[in-house]
């Protein structure tokens, strides 16, 4: 008789006595035990206007395909002591940024790089971060529209320097900061700095609302006039005061108002003091657990031409209309539709337009379908 060791069927694994292997933690296990957090987005487009969308901040050229922003942001933030955030990205719309911020329009930029110190009810950062202006956001995420207002081309989008919170209580905070400038990731020549104010109120989960400034000198030459002196360095005092309400009707239905004043104004004399200012008005609904609408309509006081880089007074408007489809929760595709108003013809339809004025315009339209994935 032979003894077939191993022909049972019964292995250690089958053993009802033998310990559970545990299973492997996932990377947010060990991310939430280390207190580290990490967030991320892919957003892509494609959109087609009858211009080169004149005075939009990302979306500027005419009929493309385009990786919009693909980021990543990792972050250790306690309530007490040290930590810190880091926000990358790539994409095209970097190349804005970039050149936004005085840097070569590469298609990758760091967004956000801070140091942080909180003890208490004060929060300080130092390093690179957005700005407090505004409605809207940088990125996609964070705004109900694909493509961004007029007032968020006029306002900055990030600086360098720092920031200190302060939390008076659960409803208010106060904010302020020293920057390297309007909108500048290094010193420029001028070498002064740009102080920033802000208050945040929410005295309940129905209203909020934010005012904030940037007080501080320039020296970003405007191109479109003829000075006096050109010897003299461009120095000017720069303002801009930003506010913005937001009014949480239902869970469904939301109301946002953004109102900005701002002003560029040189020392020497025979310089025009350049103005702005406009306001934004947004309604988000909720049509389901899948859609939603959401509108914006806007006007643009440029008095001098300033913001356009035109040097010809003119106002502008905008009405954009968007629609949402969530087929899961961490995916949305917009459909959106706009139109451009200007009391000047300065909208470019072609690229030809230095040698040929007559292709400027008063009006623009564009539409956009744009996918954003969430992690």
């Amino acid at each position: 008789m032979t003894l077939g060791f191993g022909t049972s069927g019964v292995t250690w694994a089958d053993d009802p006595a033998a310990p559970a292997k545990p299973a492997a933690p996932s990377l947010l296990d060990v991310l939430t035990a280390s207190g580290l957090t990490e967030s991320g987005y892919v957003a892509a487009s494609y959109y087609h206007s009858n211009g080169y969308n004149t005075d939009h901040q990302f979306d500027d050229k005419h009929d493309t395909f385009q990786l919009d922003q693909a980021a990543l942001t990792v972050a250790y933030q306690p309530k007490e002591g040290f930590g810190a955030l880091v926000d990358v990205a790539a994409g095209e719309d970097m190349k804005i940024l970039n050149a936004a911020e005085g840097s070569n329009p590469n298609t990758f930029d760091i967004i956000q790089g801070f140091i942080q110190y909180a003890k208490g009810s004060l929060t300080v950062i130092g390093g690179k971060f957005v700005t407090l202006a505004g409605a809207e956001v940088i990125a996609p995420t964070g705004n109900t529209n694909f493509s961004r207002s007029f007032l968020f081309y006029a306002e900055p989008l990030t600086h360098t320097g720092i920031r200190a919170t302060y939390a008076v209580n659960d409803t208010f905070s106060v904010i302020a900061g020293v920057n390297n400038g309007w909108n500048y990731s290094s010193l420029q020549t001028y070498g002064s700095k740009t102080g920033e104010f802000g208050i945040a109120w929410t005295p309940n989960k129905a209203f909020s609302l934010t005012t904030q400034a940037y007080i501080g000198k320039d020296d970003s030459t405007p191109t479109f006039y003829v000075y006096p002196n050109s010897n003299l360095p461009y120095d000017a005092d720069k303002t801009l005061i930003d506010a913005v309400a937001t009014y949480n009707a239902s869970d469904a239905l939301t109301f946002v108002l953004s109102y900005d004043w701002g002003q560029q104004k040189q020392h020497a004399a025979g310089y025009p003091t350049l103005e702005w200012n406009g306001a934004a008005f947004y309604t988000n609904y909720a049509i389901s657990d899948q859609w939603r609408v959401s509108l914006r309509v806007e006007y643009l006081d440029d008095k001098n031409g300033y913001v356009t880089a035109t040097g010809i007074a003119q106002t502008l408007k905008e009405g954009t209309l968007t629609f949402g489809y969530d087929p899961v929760k961490s995916f949305e595709l917009r459909f959106e539709g706009r139109y451009d108003k200007s009391t000047q013809p300065s909208f470019v339809r072609t690229i030809n337009q230095v040698v040929d004025p007559s292709t400027y315009a008063d009006n623009q339209t564009e539409v956009a379908l744009q996918g954003v994935y969430k992690f």
